[in-house]
């Protein structure tokens, strides 16, 4: 055996077992008391391993605005928070991953630099639907639309018509859709003179996610493409989701720590570092997503990780800052305050790892998976400090907040990339693809 990890309490969906976990050439050899020594063994007693965390939703911004973040800060950080695969989403590179070339640029980024194994979203935008078959004979893990401003010249968003095109084209290929679920028509153009973050709230409205929502599950209904609903804001939206797969129609939403953990009224005290769209909501509104969280109508969380420079953070006009939190490396942290072991394994790996196509190799402590885990202590309480923070831009909303657990050590297939505070890895990311189809 490669490494022995002995003594831990393993996490897995089902609950927590004190016991061993054996890996060789990269894959989970055996689960259970294990008799023979090992190339290298780590004592685990008292921590917890639980499956490294799969984080469905980051723009790392590259190639094109690595000034943003890149591959390498970024994965970086989201393996200080446990992680160790990302979904990267079709922009803030630049080109968007919208054709079969980019798509081949970004990966070649993303190897390079990455030190936790990745994914890649394709997108769907105006013109690119002859692309779209490229992109999933490439790997796309899925494929990405915005039915409202995406706030990315190069990344336009889709009509009704078109949506319902593309999901024609991708149901076949077993493909799901994601989309950003604001609509249009129920956004509110800010009025002469309204700047200040309160303008910005009123501006994007709850109704205009859930107008979204019934169009695009109307269309995922009708084509029969598996649909997924990205950063739901609010628990009465998720009803709608909940709504639709009672109804047959193949849906699932994700949520997000920001809408967690933060309200709309954080966002008038924190200001910029707060902003993202859609919006915080109100405390009834996050009451209502805890309670979708924990009955299971809400698959998994994500992070949405949307950096940017500070000076893209800087304007009077809160309508042109720019919108995205940062808390890749926090997001899976900040949970275990409020979830169960179990529950985190299933939110943060296990139920993205079948969504998606990934199981059995990704997401659970299993014999023939990836060995990619992470070993906790939860018994601690530490502070974020804006400098512990890997990304490259140091800021985020949770500044000064006291997390439960602290991360130890992070393994990807068996290697260990993050260990005592510090990266021990060179990259070694790999792309990861789904294994069957997805609908």
């Amino acid at each position: 055996m490669d490494l022995i990890i002995r003594h831990g309490n393993v996490v897995t969906p089902d609950g927590v077992t004190p016991t061993d976990i054996a890996v060789a050439d990269g894959k989970i050899a055996a689960v259970g008391a294990v008799r023979e020594a090992g190339r290298q063994e780590v004592n685990a007693r008292g921590l917890h391993v639980f499956p490294g965390g799969i984080d469905a939703h980051v723009h790392f911004n590259e190639p094109g605005r690595a000034e943003w973040e890149g591959f390498e800060t970024g994965s970086r950080a989201l393996a200080a928070g446990g992680g160790t695969v990302y979904f990267d989403m079709p922009l803030n590179a630049h080109p968007p991953t919208i054709d079969g070339d980019a798509f081949t640029h970004k990966f070649v980024a993303a190897r390079a630099r990455s030190v936790v194994d990745f994914a890649l979203w394709g997108g769907i935008v105006p013109g690119n639907l002859d692309e779209l078959e490229s992109l999933s004979e490439r790997g796309a893990i899925g494929f990405k639309a915005f039915l409202c401003d995406s706030g990315i010249e190069d990344f336009p968003c889709v009509d009704h018509r078109h949506l319902r095109e593309a999901m024609k084209r991708l149901a076949p290929l077993g493909e799901i859709v994601a989309v950003h679920a604001e609509w249009p028509d129920k956004l509110h153009p800010p009025a002469l003179g309204r700047m200040s973050a309160r303008d910005y709230l009123d501006s994007r409205p709850v109704e205009a996610e859930q107008e979204a929502i019934r169009i695009a599950t109307e269309l995922a209904g009708e084509t029969g493409c598996a649909l997924h609903i990205v950063h739901v804001s609010a628990g009465s939206s998720v009803e709608l989701v909940s709504r639709a797969r009672q109804q047959g129609v193949n849906v699932t939403c994700e949520t997000c720590p920001h809408y967690l953990f933060l309200t709309e009224r954080d966002l008038e005290k924190l200001g910029a570092v707060a902003k993202c769209a859609p919006p915080l909501r109100s405390a009834e509104e996050q009451e209502l997503l805890w309670a979708r969280v924990r009955d299971g109508s809400i698959l998994f969380i994500a992070s949405d990780h949307s950096p940017s420079p500070w000076a893209m953070k800087q304007n009077t006009d809160f309508f042109k800052v720019w919108g995205g939190i940062s808390s890749c490396q926090h997001a899976w942290p900040l949970l275990l305050s409020k979830l169960e072991p179990a529950a985190l394994a299933k939110l943060t790996a296990a139920n993205v790892a079948d969504r998606f196509g990934l199981a059995p190799h990704k997401g659970r402590i299993a014999v023939g998976a990836d060995a990619d885990l992470t070993l906790v202590h939860l018994d601690t309480e530490t502070v974020v400090k804006a400098e512990d923070l890997l990304y490259r831009h140091k800021h985020t909303p949770y500044l000064g907040r006291k997390i439960r657990g602290h991360v130890l050590r992070t393994i990807v297939r068996g290697r260990t990339v993050y260990l005592g505070g510090k990266i021990v890895s060179p990259p070694i990311g790999h792309l990861v693809k789904a294994t069957r189809k997805r609908s």
